[in-house]
C-alpha cells in the first residue's frame, strides 16, 4: 500500500484504524477499526464529544502517531511504512494542519510564519509566495507584525496562510474557530472553506460544532472508538 496515487485513488484512506494505548487500569481503546475515504476537494467533518478520539485520529491522519493496526494511506502513501525522514518531507510538502490555538513563532512576523515552512523546503520565491498567501488572507498591511499585535482572528487568518503555502493536498483543521467569537470564528472557517474550495484541497475537519460541521460535503460522527457517516 505504498507508491504515487492513481488518478483514480483517493486523497486519503484510512483502513479498519485501531489505536490502544496502556493505562495502569489496563488497555484503553480509543479507535476501533475506523474507515475512511476522501477524494481532492472533500469536505469532512469528523464531530463527537470530548474524549471520543477525535484529537487521537487526528494525530494519525497527520502522521503524528502511528495507528496500533491498520493503516493511513494519504496520496497511495501508507504513513506508517515510510522513515521519519521521509515522513518529515512528506507532511512539509503534501498535508497542513491548522490548529485551535495557532502555534505561531512569537518571534517570527506574519509574513516570516507564512514563508517558513517554504524556506525549510528550499523554495526559492518562499517570500513571494508568502505575500501572496497573506493578500489572499486579507492580511497584506500586517505582514510586519508579530503575533502579538495581531487579534486572535488575524492570527487564525495567517496560520490558514501558512497551512495552504505549500498548496497540501491535504489539510486538516482542528476546531480552527475554537478560540474565536462566533463573529471572528464565522468570517475565518468561511475564509478557510474558500479558500480550499478554490484549491480543490481536501479538508479534514475536527470539530464538536453541528453549525461549522453542516458547512462540509460530508459528516462523520465519532463514538465508542467508531466513525458512523451521516452523510
Amino acid at each position: 500500500m505504498s507508491g504515487r496515487e492513481s488518478s483514480a485513488d483517493p486523497v486519503l484512506r484510512v483502513d479498519r484504524v485501531y489505536k490502544s494505548f496502556a493505562t495502569s487500569a489496563g488497555t484503553l481503546e480509543v479507535l476501533c477499526g475506523v474507515d475512511l475515504v476522501a477524494q481532492r476537494g472533500d469536505t469532512v467533518a469528523i464531530v463527537g464529544e470530548s474524549g471520543s478520539g477525535k484529537s487521537t485520529l487526528l494525530s494519525l491522519l497527520a502522521g503524528l502517531d502511528a495507528p496500533t493496526r491498520g493503516h493511513v494511506i494519504v496520496e497511495g502513501h501508507d504513513l506508517e511504512r515510510l522513515s521519519e525522514a521521509e515522513l518529515a518531507r512528506f507532511r512539509a510538502g503534501r498535508l497542513s494542519i491548522v490548529f485551535q490555538q495557532f502555534h505561531l513563532m512569537s518571534g517570527f512576523t506574519a509574513l516570516e510564519n507564512v514563508s517558513l515552512p517554504l524556506e525549510l523546503q528550499g523554495v526559492a520565491d518562499a517570500e513571494a509566495r508568502a505575500r501572496t498567501a497573506l493578500e489572499q488572507v486579507g492580511l497584506t498591511d500586517r505582514s510586519a507584525h508579530l503575533p502579538a499585535r495581531l487579534s486572535g482572528g488575524e492570527c487564525q487568518r495567517v496560520a490558514i496562510a501558512r497551512a495552504l503555502v505549500v498548496e497540501p493536498a491535504l489539510l486538516l483543521a482542528d476546531e480552527p474557530s475554537g478560540s474565536l467569537d462566533a463573529r471572528t470564528g464565522g468570517a475565518v472557517t468561511e475564509l478557510l472553506f474558500d479558500l480550499v474550495e478554490t484549491r480543490s484541497t481536501t479538508l479534514i475537519l475536527v470539530t464538536h460544532n453541528d453549525s461549522l460541521a453542516s458547512q462540509c460535503k460530508h459528516a462523520h460522527v465519532l463514538s465508542d472508538g467508531r466513525l458512523v457517516q451521516q452523510r
